[in-house]
């Protein structure tokens, strides 16, 4: 049985106590740079407009194509988690079409909605696409986009 009058303090944390340690983040976080503070206040409430904003869609642009670039197969989506991924191209058939409509009829660059294609095509059968664009064609498409 151990004397609680002699216990040992909290283990070191990467050579800091617990209580050190805590106040070591709060610093941390205090010292944030301006541009680091601006780019987490900025993403806390992405619907306000900033000056700086036109800068972030740039740089969030610039993210979209590196992506794209890199692009190799689909990356694991944590909503399919399972080996059957019929549900998860359908999802990206849906949110491609989805994409480009509501970028369409804003006006602007459908550049992001080229993610959702790319991950369909990876994942649907030829067949499957060229139905569902047929259907579209058609009008007789059973999802709502």
């Amino acid at each position: 049985m151990r004397n609680e009058a002699h216990a040992e303090p909290p283990a070191p944390v990467h050579g800091r106590t617990e209580a050190s340690h805590t106040e070591a983040r709060v610093r941390d976080t205090h010292s944030l740079s301006e541009e680091q503070h601006s780019f987490t206040v900025r993403y806390k409430s992405h619907l306000e407009l900033e000056p700086r904003t036109a800068t972030k869609e740039v740089k969030m642009a610039e993210d979209i194509k590196t992506k794209l670039e890199n692009y190799r197969t689909a990356p694991f989506d944590a909503r399919f988690p399972n080996q059957n991924q019929t549900r998860n191209c359908w999802s990206n058939y849906l949110d491609y079409h989805r994409c480009q409509k509501a970028l369409e009829a804003k006006g602007e660059d459908t550049l992001p909605c080229q993610w959702y294609k790319r991950v369909y095509t990876s994942l649907c059968p030829i067949s499957w696409v060229q139905k569902w664009d047929d259907q579209r064609a058609e009008g007789t498409f059973p999802g709502k986009i």
